[in-house]
């Protein structure tokens, strides 16, 4: 990517049908990085009849960054989204036309944002998942929640974690939530403080795996030599 502002970066998202809302944040920053993010939120100032010669080369400054800002509209858009905004004569104006032909993916993130929260509200850890791909499973679900509008705070994150574990976590559970303050745990600490959990009962669990593995091997040497004698 170009860090010059007399370059337009490279292999930038394209508008299709799909991905309007994920285009938006794109383009709204790619705005801001060429500096022409004041085209697409209020546009030229037309000069009036009796303007100065500052107006007017102030005109002439905001003209050319409103092409600027125009070609960047239609450098990311495919050939159908194209077709609506091919005519325009301003930045502002293509712009309005894109938000309104897609006012209906606001609605559908809508949508979207109460599956994911009631998914968030059922998840539950899996008897043989390990912490590390729980917590990421939280996680990921958290950010789908956060790309429709309503983040997970911290505390929250924390709360569904911890209630949400299977019964071999229940000890440090308890500990955690009576040693620690659930309102500035980070997902960090949390995930850390049950990792350490989680690898010491794996080791236990390997000790008492080989234990039990040599207590048969001897009773199998025992009757090994009964039957000898």
């Amino acid at each position: 990517m170009s860090v010059s502002n007399d370059k337009i970066p490279t292999n930038l998202l394209i508008l299709d049908s799909k991905n309007y809302d994920k285009w938006h944040k794109q383009m709204k920053v790619l705005f801001g990085y060429q500096d022409v993010l004041d085209m697409i939120a209020d546009g030229i100032t037309h000069l009036g009849k009796e303007a100065t010669a500052a107006q007017e080369v102030k005109f002439k400054e905001d003209k050319k960054k409103d092409y600027k800002a125009l070609f960047l509209i239609h450098s990311c858009v495919d050939s159908d989204n194209f077709e609506k905004v091919g005519d325009c004569d301003s930045a502002k104006t293509a712009w309005g036309i894109l938000e309104k032909a897609y006012a209906g993916a606001d609605k559908a993130k809508v949508v979207r944002l109460q599956i994911h929260k009631r998914q968030f509200e059922l998840l539950q850890m899996e008897d043989k998942e390990t912490i590390n791909d729980y917590v990421t499973r939280v996680t990921r679900l958290g950010n789908q929640m956060k790309s429709c509008g309503e983040a997970v705070s911290k505390q929250n994150f924390v709360s569904k974690v911890l209630r949400s574990l299977t019964p071999r976590f229940d000890n440090i559970v308890v500990a955690i939530e009576e040693s620690k303050d659930l309102k500035t745990m980070t997902k960090d600490e949390l995930q850390s403080s049950l990792e350490a959990h989680e690898q010491r009962m794996d080791e236990r669990g390997n000790d008492k795996a080989k234990a039990e593995v040599a207590l048969q091997a001897r009773f199998n040497e025992k009757n090994k030599k009964s039957k000898g004698k």
